[in-house]
């Protein structure tokens, strides 16, 4: 079964390289009926990612809003 969260990026921290941290948040407007029923099963939680991938990063935007998918791995058979 899949899992979704929909979370806002609140903040990216630089670092000397091409290294930052991504901070998301859960944050949902009360007029979009999505985020009503995001806010009513995730009302709260975060998530930090540090990333250095450069070609990823561009994809990022301070402000932006993603969906996070959570599947389970199987497990390795051995």
């Amino acid at each position: 079964m899949t899992v979704r969260a929909k979370l806002h990026l609140s903040s990216i921290t630089t670092y000397e390289g091409s290294a930052k941290t991504l901070k998301f948040d859960t944050r949902y407007d009360d007029n979009i009926p999505e985020d009503q029923r995001f806010q009513k099963c995730t009302p709260t939680g975060h998530a930090e990612f540090l990333i250095d991938n450069p070609a990823a990063l561009t994809q990022f935007e301070v402000g932006g809003d993603f969906y996070v998918d959570f599947n389970p791995v199987p497990k390795a058979k051995l």
